[in-house]
């Protein structure tokens, strides 16, 4: 079936995206309010978009009556934030910051986090998340009426060290991380345990192999 957009709801095409490109890795965004408050929020629209400079891309969607979470305000307002990364041990902690708390108060004490204090930028890091990228706005892009994306430019990667096996190389034990992903449908999440490998294809052997595609 083909759904042309432009002739749907845009809450459906939401469900067809969201239950169709799983998982998602989700952003734990913390951030810091122009009064000193700090919040935190998950966003699995996100992602990483390049190396050189280091990109995360967050996609913010505002809310029909609240407008945008605060996590959302204070990245268009400050230019800083932090994106801490979700394993296992930290779901449940994570979901509960997902509540709807009025502006000035503080998901890190409701959902129980600790502030870890950043290196680069002013908002705390999530100290129970085991990965945390230090951000500064690098643009914000207006994509619809209730939707900004906002490209940031990490600035500084903090790894637990208990799952780094070799600092020099850059080398990190990501099946230690047990990070988790969004899914489908509400409240629906994924474990990264089961994985499989596959190498990258070379042409020349695949020529030697298969033939070369151009004599026919």
């Amino acid at each position: 079936m083909f759904f042309d957009v432009s002739r749907i709801e845009p809450q459906n095409a939401y469900k067809l995206m969201t239950s169709t490109v799983v998982p998602r890795p989700i952003a734990w965004v913390s951030t810091l309010s122009e009064d000193g408050v700090a919040n935190a929020a998950p966003y699995s629209f996100f992602n990483v978009m390049g190396s050189d400079p280091a990109t995360v891309v967050i996609g913010i969607q505002k809310d029909a009556k609240r407008g945008f979470k605060d996590s959302a305000h204070n990245i268009l307002t400050t230019g800083e934030f932090v994106v801490n990364l979700v394993n296992e041990a930290v779901a449940e902690k994570m979901n509960i910051s997902c509540i709807d708390a009025p502006r000035d108060v503080s998901e890190f004490d409701i959902a129980g986090l600790t502030q870890r204090p950043s290196q680069l930028v002013k908002p705390p890091q999530i100290a129970e998340s085991p990965v945390s990228f230090e951000c500064v706005n690098l643009t914000s892009l207006v994509t619809g009426p209730r939707q900004t994306l906002v490209v940031g430019r990490v600035v500084g990667i903090r790894i637990e060290d208990e799952y780094i096996l070799d600092a020099d190389k850059a080398y990190v034990d990501t099946p230690a991380l047990h990070m988790i992903g969004r899914t489908y449908g509400s409240g629906w999440y994924t474990k990264t345990a089961d994985q499989f490998q596959m190498g990258r294809p070379v042409y020349d052997d695949w020529i030697a192999k298969n033939g070369d595609p151009k004599k026919g």
